[in-house]
């Protein structure tokens, strides 16, 4: 999209929209750093309304608590990094006040008409057509590297000295959208584990997160008969994900979580994806036996019949398939199912698609890529 002329600096000035989600929020800082510019955070808190304002009024600071974010003054920056529908609007409204001058990218799915943006990075789990503006990546991106996870590994490596090797480290998400982690599930992966880690030898490591129901964590531990070092997500003392994902000999991840995926993957460790769906792969089963989701009390709770809503009525570029990208990552040999052997395959080359984005985002400025 075209811009009014503006005498651009050798490195333009970045402003990084961040907001409640991690995800989100680790994305766009990856970008950020990796892009070597000057940058700046504006840290956003939101209103309840924030999806009626934002959406009839698109360019608008309605949708935001002033009083708990950010202040947002001149002079404007050559260029905002944003993710998530929340921070949309915010953006649109510093490219007006810059005159629209500012560039604007955006990661993730937009909410708003991808003409609005000059760059739009985006994973194939949404069906967001392919633009001149429009960047498709494997997986969300992030900026860990196997070097910075070894470095890691040398702090955290004496804390598991009592537990046998190889270490399985158990990375648990939980309930989002049409996936829920219910107690049946949980004994299927313990069960499973106790028998690979019997075989293997071994302890495991393991997190829960926010989204994990408690119900199916404390089922999950109780069914584990092999050594153990267990994580609760939110209690004292720190927090050992990055240890766990450091350390491990094998990951096991539960599918629905990208960036638990991403992270994963870049460890460059034999990947076990945990499938959370209703059909799951370590049933054995074809999909033509499998019982429709209605059947499922589970499916008729607040979220995952909403999103199934959701992705019934809503139109085609709003909707989001995970499986997609599981799908992907299981052909290229880069994962297996829990419960398959694992079967290596060609590494990908490393942080591809954060290199692929600086690129892009580069190229908007008309600089080099390095």
């Amino acid at each position: 999209m075209g811009h009014p002329e503006k005498q651009q600096s050798p490195r333009p000035t970045v402003w990084v929209l961040t907001g409640h989600k991690a995800g989100d929020n680790t994305q766009v800082l990856a970008l950020a750093n990796a892009l070597g510019w000057p940058y700046e955070t504006r840290q956003f808190r939101y209103r309840p309304y924030e999806l009626l304002t934002n959406r009839l009024l698109g360019a608008t600071l309605a949708g935001i608590d002033k009083t708990a974010s950010s202040r947002l003054d001149p002079p404007w920056p050559d260029l905002v990094i944003t993710a998530g529908r929340r921070n949309e609007p915010v953006a649109r409204w510093i490219r007006e006040q810059s005159g629209g001058v500012t560039r604007l990218v955006h990661v993730g799915r937009p909410w708003s008409a991808l003409d609005v943006f000059d760059l739009v990075i985006v994973t194939r789990q949404y069906f967001v057509p392919g633009r001149h503006n429009v960047l498709y990546v494997e997986l969300p991106l992030h900026a860990l590297t196997r070097s910075q996870l070894d470095a890691t590994a040398l702090e955290w490596q004496d804390r598991f000295a009592a537990l046998p090797r190889p270490f399985w480290s158990v990375l648990l998400g939980g309930n989002s959208g049409p996936f829920v982690f219910d107690s049946a599930k949980a004994r299927w992966l313990a069960q499973w584990l106790n028998r690979a880690v019997a075989q293997s030898g071994g302890a495991v490591l393991v997190s829960d997160s926010a989204r994990t129901p408690q119900k199916s964590y404390r089922e999950f531990l109780s069914q584990l008969h092999v050594p153990v070092r267990a994580f609760h997500w939110g209690s004292a003392g720190e927090n050992p994900y990055r240890g766990f994902l450091a350390v491990a000999d094998r990951l096991v991840v539960t599918g629905e979580s990208m960036s638990m995926l991403a992270e994963a993957v870049a460890a460059r460790r034999p990947l076990y994806i945990f499938d959370l769906s209703d059909c799951p792969s370590w049933r054995g089963e074809r999909i033509s036996r499998c019982l429709p989701w209605w059947i499922y009390p589970r499916n008729y709770r607040y979220r995952p019949l909403v999103h199934r809503l959701a992705m019934w009525l809503g139109p085609t570029r709003m909707k989001r398939d995970v499986t997609r990208i599981q799908g992907e990552l299981i052909s290229a040999g880069r994962a297996v199912w829990a419960g398959q052997e694992w079967r290596p395959g060609a590494p990908p080359a490393e942080n591809a698609d954060l290199a692929n984005a600086v690129q892009r985002v580069r190229g908007l400025f008309d600089l080099p890529v390095s």
